[in-house]
């Protein structure tokens, strides 16, 4: 399968079907809670499985598109980056992505969706067979998204990993039910503000099932869903006991004088899926 064609099916994929991962913790989750909780994780994998066997977008916000790229040294980036274009445009041709982008100076609509910057690239360079995953993030999730400069004097936090907790869980109690609960959390401890948010976005791609190689941060992954989930908030923010479905962190270095934490909020709707390129390249 050429390129266009395998990226104009990760789009679909990745609009149209929930991952397995994903689907499994709701289907848990739903098996584990009361009403109104239980009604509500049933209605969202009902609308899963329609979107999946219709073939049509699982939200109706398809989000911002990005790419992560895993190709070797010295791979060319153009042809790739004109490749997801074309299959962005076509995508929402299909109706597999709504007309997404608004221009932020005039208010104009993008119809096809691709402008400078539009959809995200990442690219890094790896061994082994060439790869693309494709992340669709909803505005609802964006905006719930935070970021935290230790030490934070409100919260009592100081520049550890207590200081990390207190503000995940601050975070988690402000949000309440909004961005579409229950949601996941990437999380990146270090790092500048802008590096920060790309870090803790990236962690979203992880499997729910995993944990970080880190063993003190895979503690606090566990710790912070347990405590999370503790909270009440469950899913839509209408009690319960999902609030999230997994929490995934990395840490980066920093400068002596500033220590973020940053959190990218990710929705029920976590939307991405992998395309492997071998022989899509050449």
């Amino acid at each position: 399968m050429e390129l266009k064609a395998r990226l104009l099916e990760l789009v679909r994929r990745a609009a149209c079907e929930l991952p397995e991962d994903v689907l499994g913790a709701l289907a848990r989750a739903r098996e584990s809670e009361a009403e109104p909780a239980r009604g509500t994780l049933g209605t969202i994998l009902e609308n899963c499985r329609v979107a999946r066997e219709r073939g049509v977008p699982l939200c109706q916000d398809t989000g911002t598109l990005t790419f992560f790229w895993r190709v070797a040294p010295g791979t060319r980036q153009g042809p790739l980056i004109e490749a997801a274009a074309w299959a962005v445009r076509e995508a929402t041709a299909r109706g597999w992505l709504r007309r997404n982008t608004i221009d932020a100076l005039t208010g104009a609509s993008v119809d096809d969706n691709v402008a400078p910057g539009i959809p995200v690239h990442h690219f890094a360079e790896a061994e082994g067979e060439p790869s693309v995953t494709l992340l669709l993030k909803g505005g609802g999730s964006e905006n719930m998204s935070r970021q935290y400069s230790l030490p934070d004097a409100r919260l009592g936090a100081g520049r550890d990993l207590a200081g990390v907790r207190a503000c995940v869980l601050d975070a988690v109690q402000a949000i309440q039910g909004q961005g579409c609960a229950p949601g996941i959390l990437g999380v990146c401890v270090g790092a500048d503000r802008a590096e920060g948010y790309a870090v803790a976005k990236e962690q979203l791609l992880r499997p729910l099932g995993d944990a970080s190689p880190v063993p003190e941060l895979a503690a606090l992954e566990r710790r912070l869903l347990e405590e999370a989930n503790s909270l009440g908030v469950g899913p839509m923010g209408l009690g319960g006991k999902t609030t999230l479905l997994g929490v995934k962190a990395a840490s980066r270095t920093r400068l002596p004088a500033s220590f973020f934490v940053t959190i990218a909020y990710g929705c029920w709707a976590c939307r991405r899926h992998t395309a492997q390129l071998e022989g899509a390249l050449e």
